[in-house]
């Protein structure tokens, strides 16, 4: 039985679910992330249309003001945009038991043996792609193939709203028909780097051995590469533990260098996982950051704390300081991921303990929140983000 596992990516999420609950914002350049003359603010999403502008995810507000004066300039509602991944996820439940949500907007679903519940592979992708659009108005660009690596390449083929299947077999060929610039994992420095030594597409590399590759780039990157144009599975795409975690990672489209953007998208994985945490209703006393450096080498640093994980913004401070322990600011990061592991049932644990550290107040707020959001998905309350704490 042939392997299919199909990478789903919700399009320009932030901004389309702001495009859909305010039609005025349709078809103009929405950018989600904070206003103008907000100090330090960073773009987390933004739509297509301002796309078109130069502006991209992880750029300072200020410089995207300056290249789109005329965007709609928004503050992000992490509630509202869980909500409706909660939604997507799903629906994408329902088509497979093995679905391995990578971030608030991206998942990979493993379609392998669904042939004779839905039919082939590329059916139901068809079929998952037209019941999110019905179902929540989103669409979704999606990528199938017998591998993650090569699965989440083509489902950036033709954005927004596009499918790209690359049959099995046809991996390495399907690498070899694409642009430099198309070689998911190699940022805009490792691509300069590439360039440098005379590598100025990915059949130039492919012709290189293993062993030249990693003279030139160390082990990491040069193994990266020797696989990554031969479309053999290069990412270590780790499914969250069985025996209970809860994890979001997020790989950028270049290095991150920046501790407060870097620190930033540590705060929206925040939201992610706790958010995950309330719905799953468990919770748990140790987290775990993940660092991939832009020489595709991986560190992870985790601590186990007295008490259970109690609100985002205790999540945020954790992950925050357990960066810092192995940050290294000489290196761009190209992923992050925070984990909440040895999770156990249920979410309080406050009670009965002699000091309350004013972790209650906020734990009270966030629960309350998410109920009301639960019940109302009209409701639309985003928790103001704090001023984040320096060493």
């Amino acid at each position: 039985m042939s392997n299919a596992f199909l990478h789903v990516d919700l399009d320009a999420f932030f901004a389309s679910v702001e495009q859909l609950d305010h039609p005025e914002y349709r078809g103009k350049p929405v950018i989600v992330g904070g206003l103008p003359g907000d100090r330090r603010s960073v773009v987390s999403t933004c739509s297509y249309e301002a796309r078109k502008y130069g502006v991209h995810s992880a750029m300072p507000t200020s410089k995207a003001f300056q290249l789109c004066p005329s965007g709609i300039f928004l503050h992000g509602r992490m509630k509202r945009y869980h909500e409706m991944s909660y939604k997507v996820m799903s629906i994408f439940r329902e088509f497979s038991p093995d679905v391995q949500q990578m971030s608030v907007d991206e998942a990979f679903i493993d379609l392998t043996g669904t042939e004779k519940l839905f039919g082939p592979p590329e059916n139901t992708a068809m079929l998952i792609k037209k019941r999110v659009r019905e179902e929540t108005g989103l669409t979704v660009s999606a990528g199938l193939a017998s591998n993650k690596y090569i699965a989440k390449i083509a489902s950036g083929i033709s954005k927004p709203d596009g499918f790209f299947h690359v049959k099995e077999g046809d991996e390495e060929a399907f690498m070899l028909s694409l642009p430099l610039d198309k070689l998911w994992g190699a940022g805009s420095k490792t691509r300069q780097r590439l360039n440098s030594y005379g590598y100025f597409t990915i059949a130039d590399i492919h012709k290189a051995s293993v062993t030249a590759l990693s003279s030139l780039f160390g082990n990491h990157t040069g193994e990266f590469l020797y696989n990554a144009v031969r479309g053999i599975d290069t990412e270590n795409f780790s499914t969250e533990a069985k025996s209970r975690s809860i994890s979001a990672e997020q790989t950028f489209p270049f290095d991150l260098t920046d501790l407060y953007i870097i620190e930033t998208e540590l705060l929206e994985l925040s939201y992610d996982v706790f958010f995950r945490l309330l719905k799953e209703n468990c919770n748990g006393k140790t987290v775990q950051v993940k660092i991939r450096y832009d020489d595709f080498s991986t560190v992870t640093v985790s601590g186990t704390y007295p008490r259970n994980v109690s609100t985002s913004d205790d999540l945020f401070e954790k992950a925050c300081a357990l960066l810092r322990k192995k940050h290294d600011a000489t290196r761009g990061i190209r992923l992050l991921g925070i984990a909440v592991q040895n999770l156990e049932d249920g979410i309080d644990d406050a009670q009965g303990e002699l000091f309350d550290f004013g972790e209650n107040k906020k734990k009270a707020v966030e629960k309350a929140l998410y109920s009301m959001q639960k019940k109302d998905s009209s409701l639309h309350v985003r928790k103001a983000r704090n001023f984040i704490k320096k060493p």
